[in-house]
């Protein structure tokens, strides 16, 4: 809590105030919460059991510590939050460019300014919320913006020599003394700025320019980094890598309700898209399971990785989509279908590096082939796996087959095409002219209303599709489904084939 009533040095050695590092304060309050039981890293989620347990290790032992991890896993969140386990405010002398503790002053300004006001030097009280410093590694970083040097238009102005210290401009990592100071992407810095830590990291030292200076600064040094970046645009030189004490592994959601809990918390939907558009948990499933087939996708970069950034944008971007959908046809309210889900195609080209053979194959087929995945994905946990339908040969054994009805409705030569902006009323009334569609769903789902029904029974089209036994294609502005055979031949595919040859062949 602030001290409004401490305002000189004398003053705060009569209240009885005791410095401690920046590390110790750490320390003591995370101690504090883990007695508490209270939470370290609030919005963290699916950290709980694995990364979150090393950072309290990690800040327990007094270590700077270096986030490694793929793009999109919480590193700089992390590092920012920890500003919350600092006290909410620390007395500093007044006009001190690096928070110069009262007690134990370090720069000339502030050593000067107590031989010449002893102890009546002004002191003020700095938030929590100021002493955390952050730096972008990039190749253009210099030694000068991360730890100082010489300023002649200062020298000119006070009329000083260049060897006094006082015309040192003090760079961005002495300005977070007694705080936070975050490099991300590290190993982008240059190996001569690397090493320009060294001293800062072991045993607090600055040198600028060849002043003899000592400068034992306090800080809490925490670097992330991409375990591509060791090998591809740079590399983290041994003795730094050496000086950090803790090395944290962060890492993607491990399950589909640990994404969507992520995604939901990230996503910024506005209260009127909220409002008009519903989006239900199949649809949000759908979202989180192109970020996991994307992860394990052979045409997608694993080093690279995939960001929780796609299904927050693709999540945004699904209800834009119906968003858009209904304004255009003036629907006050409206629904998140599964042909709304092309419109996260944008959201998921640029959000995955593509490897040679993905590169071949195009990044907007690639999103598409993504996409029918999670489809195909998520399918068996609402209807029976078409997969093992399909390897049944008996008669009895065909007639206990769910989608028979629907297969043979297209089989007879009808076709369904919908309209990527048709209206839900329209949609609704399209969806019903397939015999057997309306009747499966409800015989899985007897409580389903009449617009969970509709949305049920488009994704047991799209379902069917993905499993091939249908075929479904996207014609600029609608989706034709017809029968898959049919289709075959009027791409002019004159092979025939056996009814054993059929059922194994994967026509996607």
């Amino acid at each position: 809590m602030k001290k409004n009533s401490i305002t000189t040095i004398g003053q705060l050695k009569a209240s009885g105030y005791k410095p401690r590092s920046v590390k110790d304060e750490i320390r003591a309050n995370l101690l504090a919460k883990l007695q508490k039981q209270e939470n370290t890293f609030n919005g963290i989620i699916g950290y709980e059991d694995t990364v979150v347990p090393d950072v309290e290790r990690a800040l327990l032992s007094r270590h700077n510590m270096l986030f490694l991890g793929l793009r999109g896993q919480a590193k700089t969140r992390m590092a920012r939050q920890m500003t919350e386990l600092l006290d909410e405010y620390i007395p500093v002398i007044a006009g001190s460019e690096i928070n110069d503790d009262p007690l134990n002053p370090i720069s000339r300004y502030s050593l000067d300014q107590i031989a010449t006001h002893g102890d009546d030097t002004p002191i003020h009280w700095l938030h929590r919320s100021e002493r955390y410093g952050e730096k972008l590694a990039t190749p253009d970083v210099s030694v000068a913006d991360l730890i100082g040097d010489i300023d002649p238009i200062k020298a000119a102005n006070l009329r000083l020599n260049f060897s006094d210290e006082q015309v040192i401009h003090y760079g961005i990592i002495p300005r977070s003394n007694r705080g936070i100071f975050v490099i991300n992407e590290v190993p982008d810095l240059q190996a001569r700025i690397q090493v320009a830590l060294f001293n800062i990291l072991e045993e607090g030292d600055i040198q600028i320019r060849g002043f003899k200076l000592r400068m034992p600064l306090d800080i809490l040094f925490v670097f992330t980094a991409n375990p591509e970046d060791y090998t591809n645009r740079g590399a983290i030189v041994t003795p730094l890598k050496d000086r950090i004490e803790s090395q944290i592994l962060t890492h993607y959601p491990k399950n589909i309700d640990t994404a969507l809990t992520i995604t939901e918390q990230e996503a910024d939907i506005l209260p009127d898209q909220s409002k008009r558009v519903n989006i239900s948990d199949l649809l949000k499933r759908l979202v989180e399971q192109i970020a996991f087939e994307a992860r394990s996708s052979e045409l997608v970069d694993k080093k690279s990785g995939v960001s929780a950034r796609l299904s927050i944008s693709a999540l945004e971007n699904a209800i834009s989509a119906a968003e858009r959908r209904a304004v255009i046809n003036g629907e006050k309210q409206t629904q998140v279908w599964v042909s709304d889900m092309v419109g996260v195609v944008p959201s998921i080209t640029g959000k995955i590096e593509l490897v040679y053979e993905g590169e071949q194959e195009g990044p907007y087929q690639v999103a598409m082939n993504l996409l029918e995945k999670s489809i195909r994905s998520q399918f068996i946990h609402y209807f029976p796996n078409p997969e093992s339908l399909k390897k049944k040969r008996t008669q009895a054994q065909q007639e206990e087959n769910p989608y028979r009805s629907i297969q043979a409705w297209f089989d007879k030569g009808n076709s369904l095409d919908l309209m990527l902006n048709l209206k839900d009323e329209q949609k609704i009334q399209q969806l019903y002219k397939v015999d057997g569609l309306h009747a499966l769903v409800k015989k899985f789902y007897r409580n389903a209303n009449e617009t969970e029904a509709a949305l049920l029974m488009e994704f047991v089209l799209h379902g069917l599709s993905a499993f091939s036994l249908i075929s479904k294609k996207i014609v600029e502005n609608k989706i034709e489904f017809k029968d898959l055979m049919g289709s075959m031949l009027n791409l002019g595919n004159t092979t025939s084939y056996s009814d054993e040859e059929f059922d194994n062949e994967d026509f996607n």
